[in-house]
């Protein structure tokens, strides 16, 4: 639907919108462009707040319209000059800390206030950063338009004169990661900050003069040539009717504003890879290495480790990458080209190629290795044939947020796929042109034909460098062998057990599932949560899945004031180990215990008609005869304990479920525990009484958990998931699952909460997966402080421990969304060994 008058103006609405368009404080070239795309809107039927510190009078002679609402309000400085040339850096940034920076508690208060009363849809800044904060925590979409950002200007200021003001810049950028996407305008500068950004025409003012008419009013001749030099506002353009020549292009003049309509509307945009790639190219030249010094980059944010990782890739590429369906594909890396597939700009992936292309040329990239090493590496190029095309995958590990070891008990889980990731290499070879490695060599002096094979790389004590095996060893026939041969298959020699991997061991975050998605040949006793989350999970979502067995529910997005973090305790994590295996029998003996009494009382019940008797294995039969037999006959046949409910377990069955039983105790009443995998031990005694109430108990925080995520942005919010977080972490530990190290981080992770009072910007933290060590899960709110917060909590924790915990931070997509790799060589191989 277009406006009456038939010009080129954005399209008329059918829904009236409610925009809030902030002006930075610097100058009046911000506002001489923000009319005309005000102008825009209010023509298409909406209204616009105007938040600037400009005379009104700059808005007024442009736009007469009721729609329009001006609101005077300074948020931010720009920067301090004697003239339109000359710049007080010093003075810039001081003046910045005393508007923005000191009253930001109160200012972002107000604004989010102020946000709610006039009901915005859309937050739009040019290029004010705390408006991006605002808005996010009032829950509005926010778009910036600008063609250079405060977070670029002041990071030179800050190394030429105000190196003390560096947070600065990270505040200001923080703030500008907030925003949904860039609308970034001609001459742009460097802006990393920004998670995406769409390129649109020049924004510029509407002529109102004719070439002749500004002659005359200067008093200079036609005969005169002239030049004139603009520096501030754009006020450049042609007239609806004036003839172009022909190699110029008439673009339209409303784009920014149809494209901000169309958001406020709720459609996603998303720019194309090409863009995004340059704007992350020059990201290392914006000053920002004024934190890149030894024993600094822990403090780096995520958004621009994000940034750099991808404006090294770009930068390390060879130019000539094609376009396919709007995104950009590297043509090759190194010796290697990539004829499918798409790197998501994951700088893993990268460097898993390049050591992939090294290999292929039998080097050792970057390392002075020995001739030994060299050699290995050689050997390991035969293990390719490298005129073939080769398959890459790809797939992370994960955090679990909520859920843990109640998935397969049926719970829901809330799972977090992380940045680190398993990536392997395949390919199909004849035969007979397989270079053999270690099975193969067993295989090989059976037969008495000689070693050959040699291994690489391995720094791993109780691993084996490589893995192989031969397809035939896994066929019986035409048809695939059993679990069972399986599993003794990878078993046979421990040292090739598992493969090695980006996902660090031990730590809780799924080193196995990244690389296996089936428990059953592997024999760790753990539920689906884990595989499913690194096959299915998508970059800053939480995975949803009920475990019965593995049904995904929705990829619940990450709130934007929200963040999470692994924190490694540095206590290594097996779930193959006594601890989570004992812990998982109890449950299942506890499960059992639960459907005998049930079917004990159902049995009775339908013996008199349907009606239970008074009194059932001491369970008083009152307390079934509100619900009905029905209940009773569901309980009986109950498949996961995570159906069960709170109440009814408290009600019903808590009372019959002892603390411990040793193992032949419970297979002489109940003759099994019907877990497939695993195997009670009579003489070993078990916890059955914790485990069996942590998952019911489970399933209903993650659920309350779940529903709180999308309530209102406050601190109440906050404390009532870290809430939940606590009560699961102390759960784990009544299960006999916790450790010293995961207790000390989740200590100190509560004083820093309750010691910074209103302040706090860490909320909850828990022992995350199979537990008994591994790694926690911390949540708080997504912001500067929470990530210094974090650090503190890393030294603390190595001041009493001695050990410097690793810290898992960001996310990434999982295998499916990653899709696969097709890479050929694009050279031939050349060997140097001396």
């Amino acid at each position: 639907m277009r406006t009456d008058n038939g010009d080129d103006r954005v399209s008329a609405s059918r829904k009236h919108l409610v925009f809030a368009y902030y002006i930075t404080g610097h100058g009046f070239g911000h506002a001489t462009r923000v009319v005309e795309v005000v102008r825009h809107l209010i023509d298409a039927g909406h209204d616009v707040h105007v938040v600037t510190g400009a005379p009104d009078f700059v808005f007024t002679t442009e736009i007469q319209s009721p729609n329009l609402h001006i609101r005077k309000v300074l948020l931010d400085c720009g920067a301090v000059q004697a003239d339109a040339l000359t710049v007080d850096r010093l003075a810039s940034l001081e003046k910045y800390s005393k508007t923005a920076v000191e009253p930001r508690a109160s200012i972002l208060a107000a604004e989010v206030e102020w946000l709610n009363s006039i009901k915005a849809d859309l937050v739009v800044s040019d290029v004010v950063p705390v408006a991006c904060r605002a808005a996010a925590d009032a829950g509005i979409r926010s778009v910036c338009v600008t063609n250079f950002s405060w977070d670029f200007i002041y990071a030179e200021y800050v190394m030429a004169a105000g190196y003390h003001h560096r947070s600065i810049v990270w505040q200001i950028a923080e703030d500008y990661s907030q925003c949904e996407f860039l609308l970034r305008l001609p001459g742009y500068c460097p802006m990393p900050a920004f998670r995406d950004a769409i390129d649109v025409p020049l924004v510029v003012r509407r002529l109102h003069k004719s070439r002749t008419e500004v002659r005359k009013e200067l008093g200079i001749g036609n005969e005169v040539k002239l030049v004139i030099f603009n520096f501030g506002g754009q006020v450049c353009g042609a007239s609806d009717n004036q003839k172009l020549p022909p190699n110029f292009i008439r673009l339209p003049k409303d784009v920014a504003a149809r494209i901000l309509q169309n958001t406020a509307f709720g459609r996603n945009y998303d720019s194309d890879k090409f863009s995004g790639a340059r704007r992350l190219r020059d990201a290392i030249i914006l000053g920002y290495q004024l934190q890149r010094a030894p024993g600094r980059d822990m403090s780096i944010p995520d958004w621009y480790i994000l940034a750099e990782n991808e404006a090294s890739l770009r930068q390390a590429l060879p130019s000539g990458g094609k376009i396919e369906n709007g995104y950009l594909m590297e043509s090759c890396i190194e010796d290697l080209e990539i004829i499918h597939g798409e790197l998501h700009g994951l700088s893993d992936t990268v460097a898993f190629l390049k050591s992939l292309s090294g290999l292929s040329r039998g080097v050792y990239s970057g390392l002075s290795a020995e001739k030994r090493q060299l050699r290995d590496r050689i050997a390991a190029a035969g293990l390719f044939n490298w005129e073939e095309e080769i398959f890459v995958a790809r797939a992370p590990g994960r955090l679990d947020v909520m859920g843990g070891i109640a998935d397969y008990s049926g719970s829901l889980v809330l799972q977090m796929p992380i940045r680190e990731a398993c990536h392997v290499a395949v390919q199909r070879n004849h035969p007979s042109k397989h270079k053999l490695w270690k099975h193969a060599l067993a295989r090989q002096n059976a037969k008495r034909q000689g070693p050959t094979p040699v291994s690489y790389g391995s720094e791993l004590s109780n691993r084996a460098p490589t893995f192989d095996m031969d397809l035939s060893d896994l066929l019986d026939g035409d048809q695939p062998i059993t679990y069972e041969e399986a599993h003794k298959y990878f078993a046979q020699d421990p040292s090739q057990k598992w493969v090695s991997s980006a996902v660090p061991e031990g730590k809780g975050v799924s080193s196995s599932a990244s690389v296996e998605v089936e428990n059953r040949i592997v024999g760790a006793p753990c539920g689906v949560m884990d595989q499913m989350t690194s096959a299915c999970g998508e970059a800053n979502k939480l995975l949803a899945m009920v475990c019965q067995p593995a049904e995904v529910k929705e990829l619940v997005v990450i709130p934007t004031h929200i963040r999470f973090w692994g924190i490694d305790s540095g206590i290594r994590h097996s779930v193959g180990g006594a601890d989570y295996g004992s812990v998982r029998i109890g449950t299942f003996m506890g499960r059992k215990m639960i459907k005998s009494t049930a079917s004990a009382l159902l049995s009775q019940s339908l013996a008199n008609g349907g009606n239970p008797s008074h009194n059932v294995n001491g369970i008083n039969s009152d307390e079934f005869e509100e619900h009905g037999i029905d209940l009773v006959r569901a309980e009986a046949s109950l498949d996961y304990l995570c159906n069960l409910s709170t109440q009814r377990y408290e009600a019903v069955y808590a009372k019959k479920i002892p603390e411990y039983m040793l193992g032949e105790t419970f297979l002489e009443k109940y003759t099994d525990h019907n877990d497939s995998v695993t195997v009670i031990d009579p003489k070993c005694k078990y916890g059955v009484r914790a485990p069996t109430k942590h998952p019911i108990y489970e399933n209903f925080r993650v659920k309350a958990f779940k529903a709180l995520l999308t309530a209102a942005t406050t601190d109440d919010q906050l404390s009532s998931l870290g809430e939940l977080m606590y009560q699961c972490h102390y759960s784990y530990n009544d299960c006999g699952l916790g450790s010293d190290g995961t207790d000390r981080l989740v200590k100190l992770v509560q004083e820093m909460q309750y010691h910074r009072n209103e302040n706090g910007s860490l909320f909850g933290a828990k022992i995350t997966g199979g537990g008994s060590g591994g790694s926690v899960c911390v949540m708080g709110k997504n912001c500067v402080q929470s990530s210094q917060d974090i650090l503190e909590i890393q030294q603390r924790y190595k001041a009493a421990t001695g050990f410097l915990p690793h810290i898992f931070e960001g996310s990434s997509p999982g295998a499916g969304t990653f899709g696969y790799l097709k890479v050929r060589r694009r050279y031939s191989p050349v060997f140097h060994v001396e």
